[in-house]
C-alpha cells in the first residue's frame, strides 16, 4: 500500500481534483519502480505517486480507458483504438480488478481507501495472476513480486 508523505496539503481546488485512474493501475502504482516506456512516461507516473501521497484523501475515478497515466505513454494511440489487441488486453486487466473488488466502472473512492481495498481483495496468487497475467512489466513490478505466491 502506498504511505502517506510527511507533506500536509492545503485541500485547495487544484488539490482536491478527482483523478481519473485505470482500476489495474491501482497495482502498477505501488510497484512502480522507475522502468517505463520512455522517460516522459516515467517522470509522469513518478508525479501522480508522489500527489497521490501527498494527498491520500484524494478522489480517484475507477475507470477501464486511458488516465491521467495513460496521457503520457508513447502506446496510447494504440490503446485508445478500440478493436486494438492491446486496447481489449489492457481494459480486461481494468474489468477483472473491479470484478474482484466488487466494484463498477466509474466508481469514485478516496485514493487510500482504494489501495486498502486492492491490498485486501488481491491477496492470492490467483487473483494476481488474473490481473497482472499477460502484463509485461511483471518480473520489475515490486506490487506483483511481493504478493505472487
Amino acid at each position: 500500500m502506498l504511505k502517506k508523505s510527511n507533506t500536509s496539503g492545503s485541500g485547495s481546488k487544484t488539490r482536491s481534483k478527482c483523478l481519473k485512474i485505470r482500476s489495474h493501475h491501482l497495482c502498477c502504482i505501488q510497484g512502480f519502480q522507475g522502468y517505463g516506456y520512455s522517460p516522459v512516461f516515467v517522470a509522469n507516473m513518478r508525479a501522480v505517486i508522489s500527489d497521490i501521497k501527498a494527498f491520500p484523501s484524494r478522489s480517484l475515478e475507477l475507470v477501464s480507458e486511458c488516465d491521467v497515466i495513460c496521457a503520457s505513454c508513447p502506446g496510447k494511440r494504440e490503446c485508445t483504438a478500440q478493436e486494438s489487441t492491446s486496447s481489449r488486453r489492457i481494459k480486461s486487466m481494468d474489468l477483472v480488478v473491479m470484478e474482484k473488488l466488487k466494484i463498477k466502472e466509474g466508481t469514485i473512492m478516496e485514493a487510500d481507501e482504494a489501495f486498502s481495498l486492492v491490498n485486501s481483495q488481491l491477496v492470492n496468487a490467483s487473483d494476481i495472476n488474473d490481473v497482472c497475467g499477460t502484463c509485461k512489466w511483471r518480473p520489475k513490478c515490486l506490487w506483483y513480486i511481493q504478493d505472487e505466491g
